[in-house]
């Protein structure tokens, strides 16, 4: 089980990657981790992702408070974060960031919504580009809310790119994900263009997700012919895994969660539980 100092200290490896891959400059993005029913901790304001320590990461609410004392103050766009938080029961760890290839996307307004990568094709599908919204205001986490419950990756129209997982390794990976998917789109297109997958082949990949159980959700193919039909084979019958399953809609993996124990054990087992599924998943696809 996690203590707080490594969830801490987990954060700010995030945040180095992060730094060290290009996907902020100076002091851009910012990163969270749900560890209660009204408890986070998310990264600090104005610090540059790169250089941060864990006394640097907030203790905070719901609302943002600092539940012990610290001597940063939250990121001004947490709240980007809790509308994650509040519209998925699923997600525990939230990355935004501007991965450079992705965030062109965005800035430009080009749907980066090609089936074109199988492992892109299974892990996120199309990423949604959600309208422009001010940063550090509602409107930004307002801009999401029509893509939340079907994505773990999306993309913000002239400001950068948000993923989710159940983990923050998993959050980081769709992040990385995200980024080299944006480059081999943007290179095939110079190439002369991409070729996509058919429906069939992503509903194989689709099959995939559901025998590796592979945590988070999928939009499935939005530009099938067949979508919203009863011939539709990789959307109409695709259900999202995290609501398969739960039982019950109001569960939650935080009722035994103790102030000593700021963390669930389930968040520390999914680490290596998504890298056993991600192993499956590519040995699957390369046979």
């Amino acid at each position: 089980m996690q203590s707080a100092y490594e969830i801490k200290k987990e954060i700010c490896e995030i945040g180095k990657r992060i730094y060290q891959n290009g996907f902020v400059a100076a002091n851009d993005g910012n990163i969270s981790v749900k560890v209660g029913p009204n408890e986070f901790y998310c990264t600090p304001t104005g610090v540059s992702k790169g250089y941060m320590t864990p006394d640097m990461i907030c203790h905070v609410d719901a609302q943002g408070k600092l539940l012990e004392n610290c001597r940063c103050k939250p990121s001004s766009e947490f709240k980007v974060h809790l509308k994650v938080y509040e519209q998925r029961e699923d997600v525990r760890a939230v990355v935004h960031a501007h991965p450079p290839t992705a965030t062109a996307f965005a800035v430009a307004h080009v749907p980066l919504d090609r089936y074109n990568m199988a492992e892109a094709s299974l892990f996120l599908g199309a990423v949604p580009t959600c309208d422009y919204g001010t940063p550090s205001t509602d409107e930004l986490p307002n801009s999401m809310m029509p893509y939340l419950q079907d994505h773990d990756a999306f993309l913000l129209a002239n400001h950068g790119a948000v993923t989710v997982g159940a983990t923050l390794e998993k959050a980081y990976f769709n992040m990385e994900t995200l980024e080299f998917y944006a480059k081999v789109t943007l290179m095939a297109k110079q190439l002369g263009g991409d070729q996509e997958l058919s429906c069939e082949e992503i509903e194989k990949l689709l099959e995939l997700r559901k025998k590796f159980q592979v945590p988070g959700r999928h939009p499935g193919c939005a530009k099938c012919k067949n979508l919203g039909t009863e011939n539709c084979r990789c959307k109409h019958n695709y259900k999202p895994l995290a609501d398969e399953k739960r039982e019950d809609p109001n569960d939650s993996d935080f009722k035994a969660i103790t102030v000593n124990s700021p963390i669930s054990k389930k968040t520390e087992e999914n680490a290596d539980y998504i890298d056993s599924v991600t192993a499956k998943v590519l040995a699957e696809l390369y046979k």
